[in-house]
């Protein structure tokens, strides 16, 4: 296949997969709505109130609340007894309440969000203008009105990029995406958008991005006391009337809460400063590339026996303006037999004009194109407008579209003409009838005269409002060029799935602590992670600040599988922007899971150097920590895929991840692991050695001196592991229960709690010792934590990539009973401040370990570990890093692709 064929059926292959993305991200949209919504109806008071009801005719159509039928009962409860007898039903009861109780927790509080100072769960406050970010120029905008975009929207973009600025435009109805575009931009501009209230979440969110967002309007639809005194709003029917009417205070309210504003006129400007705006400034409505293009393609038109005079109408609010030239132009056309009128756009027309027949003629439903090609086969354009307050703020671009296809025009005196338009010299002014029925006269019967002031507008038209003139004398002096980026140390861009305030686990204390060194040493941070949904925020992105560092957060839904959280093509394409907007040297990913492999493709396409940090083994294996669904580990050292196949059956995708994980480690300008046991098994699985190191992890040392156990105290054991099987949960609880002793404490830290729900409940366990549970500690409580146990039992039953939590107890002299080999174990000496065991998997291995510590508790008396310096610490972490940083961004990752 020639190279040609085969990048297009490549690019045919992405353009799929996005669309499959776009199709995945709606359904998995949908079902986070739906989700919601069943939360808000099982947790109201109506839905609680009603249980009973439904209850009651569930048993009346013989079935319980769950669906089950209710004739499946009895043998369920004879069955449970036989088994368990009155202790199995009483668990089966307790079960049940806390699972009830833990989905409510969960339909409440959703993933884990931290408090902040005043206790309540917004953590998203603290955000600054970023000056490391590309300048950006965000126009969220109505769009719908074609012309009007036309000339505020897509101009705009056209003179902001010919700046040097970059632009996006954003529909306002697109809340999430407009959500997301501000956390992007440097300068935000609302145009002609309304304040509902998911607008103001909008407004609001500038704000604290410190954005000092404009409102702009090319329209006086924020004053109702005058938008009433225009005549056109009196010809429309009652309903369509109050509709626009009621617009007005929307309008009015979404302007006064971006504080700032941009007018199409002087006017215009004036009006919003009366309405309580300071800072306002003026970009008229000009000329655009497109307008350019085709009046110049068009023929020039040539008199023929008759002249006819055009008026454009685009929408059916313009009859009472089109009588203010009404009676002129049917004096003339009465006079003058060669005049005639072509109406294009709606408009309803005096029943004077039947008279003429053919010499009125109506166009309707044009494009922009033929709209200029409509106008330029006329020989006089009008712009007729009441005397109000409402059209000295219009603009005059109607004059503008005259001139540029060389027709001359007649126009009201309204302030936007005035500023343009010489009388007798590049136009006609009219004022009232007999002005009016003068200009269409002189017009039609002076042919010099008519070529004359068509000409002289066009010189006029392009010297002030052609694109070129328009960047330089108007937009320049509003946007400014973009400001030059200035150079920083190193730029990097970070990736984990978690960060402040949702410091979840320890690759996300980890990437937290390096992020805070690398800024002191100088370096621009900025970090993409997830974040949940916010009841009072829009589903998009969210910006923030961390110590410094740059933070966009993005929705991650919930439940995603295993296939999710390997690509997600929605979470790839936000990357793709933070990726423009950061232009980092050097991209790191941490916890990638969720986040998603294209990520890393968005890295190689764009050339940008990326490196990984290992933290576990999920780019090898579908099973995160290598642990099969009994809770063993797998003991594989050289993945084999057929093994893999068989530990998890219902997975087709495991060939293609293979494929999709070995290409993003190999091309990836430097990986890095945290121990030297887990850099092997990589090296086991053909990563060379040349292209992985090691950069052990630190962590927060004590703040001050460990409390003195008390003699003669029972001797005191700590476990943080939760209760995942992995971390030997179920195996610590058999160790403890087979304990014949009570001379020992066991503190059992639940991290759920934090949650909102418990996860470890002491009247499941029988044990002859005092079995206590505490929430989850944070940094700052790691001396208070540690200063409670005597011994830290880690029997984690896979090789750990590290160990954070046996790090923090050996630094602060508390012995650790550890499984061995793996990265948790390679700072513990055996017998001389920790003991090790084999990774067995038995119940028996722990418990004695632990008797053989209580038959010796006067080694705790005044316990110090002997090997606390060869501990590694942030600092000497952080250093490293930053020197393979640098490393790696002098890399050019396409050369790292095999």
């Amino acid at each position: 296949m020639r190279d040609n064929a085969r990048d297009t059926l490549i690019e045919s292959y992405r353009s799929a997969a996005r669309l499959n993305g776009l199709r995945a991200e709606q359904l998995q949209k949908e079902n986070q709505q739906l989700l919601r919504q069943l939360s808000l109806i099982q947790t109201s008071l109506s839905w609680r109130v009603t249980l009973p009801l439904r209850a009651v005719r569930a048993l009346m159509l013989g079935k319980l609340l769950s669906g089950r039928p209710v004739r499946d009962v009895p043998g369920r409860f004879v069955r449970l007894w036989a088994r368990d007898g009155w202790a199995g039903l009483q668990k089966k009861v307790v079960h049940r309440l806390r699972r009830l109780k833990r989905v409510r927790a969960k339909l409440r509080t959703g993933l884990p969000e931290a408090e902040d100072e005043t206790g309540q769960l917004h953590p998203y406050k603290a955000a600054h203008q970023s000056d490391g970010m590309r300048p950006k120029v965000l126009i969220i905008a109505e769009l719908s009105l074609r012309q009007c975009a036309k000339y505020r929207v897509w101009q705009k973009r056209d003179f902001l990029t010919a700046l040097g600025w970059s632009v996006q435009v954003v529909d306002w109805r697109d809340i999430a995406d407009a959500m997301s575009a501000l956390q992007l931009c440097t300068q935000v501009i609302f145009y002609r958008v309304p304040g509902f209230e998911d607008v103001l979440k909008l407004v609001q969110e500038a704000h604290r991005l410190e954005l000092a967002p404009r409102w702009e309007v090319d329209d006086l639809i924020f004053d109702e006391e005058e938008y009433r005194q225009n005549g056109n709003i009196k010809t429309l029917p009652a309903a369509e009337r109050d509709l626009v009417l009621s617009g007005v205070v929307l309008f009015r309210r979404c302007m006064l809460a971006c504080g700032r504003g941009i007018a199409s006129t002087e006017a215009l400007a004036e009006a919003m400063r009366k309405a309580g705006l300071s800072d306002v400034v003026v970009l008229e409505n000009a000329l655009d590339m497109e307008t350019l293009k085709v009046s110049a393609a068009l023929p020039r038109h040539s008199s023929s026996e008759r002249l006819w005079v055009s008026y454009g109408s685009g929408t059916n609010t313009h009859d009472a303006d089109f009588r203010q030239a009404e009676a002129g132009l049917l004096a003339a056309m009465a006079e003058e037999p060669r005049l005639c009128l072509r109406v294009i756009g709606q408009l309803q027309l005096s029943a004077a004009f039947e008279r003429f027949g053919d010499r009125v003629e109506r166009l309707t439903e044009l494009s922009y194109p033929e709209y200029l090609r409509a106008l330029s086969q006329t020989d006089i354009a009008i712009a007729p407008l009441e005397p109000t307050l409402f059209n000295d703020c219009k603009s005059n671009i109607k004059f503008l579209e005259a001139a540029i296809v060389r027709v001359a025009a007649i126009c009201s005196p309204r302030a936007a003409f005035l500023t343009v338009m010489r009388d007798g010299q590049n136009g006609c002014l009219a004022a009232d009838a007999e002005e009016w029925r003068n200009a269409f006269l002189r017009l039609a019967r002076d042919d010099n005269y008519r070529k004359r002031l068509a000409e002289a507008a066009y010189e006029d038209v392009m010297a002030h409002y052609a694109p070129e003139s328009m960047v330089q004398t108007q937009a320049r002096l509003l946007f400014g060029a973009p400001p030059v980026q200035e150079a920083q140390n190193l730029r990097v861009l970070m990736a984990n799935v978690y960060f402040a305030p949702r410091s979840f686990g320890g690759a996300t204390i980890v990437a937290e602590e390096m992020g805070r060194r690398l800024v002191r040493k100088g370096a621009k941070i900025s970090v993409l992670t997830s974040r949940s949904s916010v009841a009072d925020l829009p589903d998009g992105d969210i910006r923030y600040d961390v110590d410094g560092m740059t933070v966009f957060a993005s929705v991650l839904p919930d439940d995603q599988g295993g296939v999710g959280q390997l690509d997600n093509p929605a979470m790839t394409a936000r990357f793709s922007e933070i990726l423009e907007a950061c232009q980092p040297d050097v991209v790191h990913v941490h916890a990638a899971q969720g986040l998603g492999t294209g990520l890393l493709r968005v890295c190689q396409e764009k050339g940008v150097p990326y490196v990984l940090t290992l933290h576990d083994a999920w780019w090898l294996c579908e099973r995160q920590f290598m642990v099969r669904a009994d809770g063993r580990y797998c003991f594989q050292t050289t993945i084999d895929s057929a093994v893999c196949q068989a530990c998890v059956p219902g997975a087709r995708h495991l060939t293609d991840r293979a494929v999709v994980m070995r290409q993003a480690l190999n091309g990836a300008a430097l990986l890095i692991s945290p121990s030297q046991a887990h850099r092997e098994l990589y090296l086991a699985n053909g990563i060379a050695p040349e292209r992985i190191v090691v950069n052990r992890n630190g962590f927060r040392w004590p703040e001050r001196p460990r409390r003195k156990r008390t003699a003669g105290t029972p001797l005191r054991f700590g476990f943080v592991g939760g209760t995942e099987a992995v971390k030997g949960y179920g195996l610590l609880k058999e160790a403890m229960q087979s304990l014949s002793r009570s001379d020992w404490e066991l503190v059992l830290v639940d991290n759920k709690l934090n949650l909102g729900f418990q996860s470890i409940f002491p009247e499941d366990w029988s044990v002859r010792g005092r079995l206590r549970v505490v929430p989850a500690y944070t940094q700052s409580g790691l001396d208070d934590f540690y200063d409670q146990i005597d011994v830290l039992l880690f029997p984690s039953q896979w090789k750990e990539s590290y160990g954070l939590t046996v790090r923090e107890a050996l630094a602060r002299d508390v012995w650790v009973v550890t499984t061995s080999p793996g990265g948790q174990s390679e700072d513990v000496v055996d017998g001389l401040n920790g003991t090790c065991l084999p990774l067995d998997g038995k119940s028996r291995t722990l418990a004695e370990a632990v008797s053989a510590l209580l038959d010796a508790p006067e080694r705790f008396e005044n316990y110090v570990n002997p090997f606390r310096e060869r501990l590694a610490t942030y600092d000497t972490q952080a250093d490293e890093l930053y020197a393979f940083l640098q490393q790696a961004a002098g890399l050019n990752v396409r050369e790292a692709v095999r």
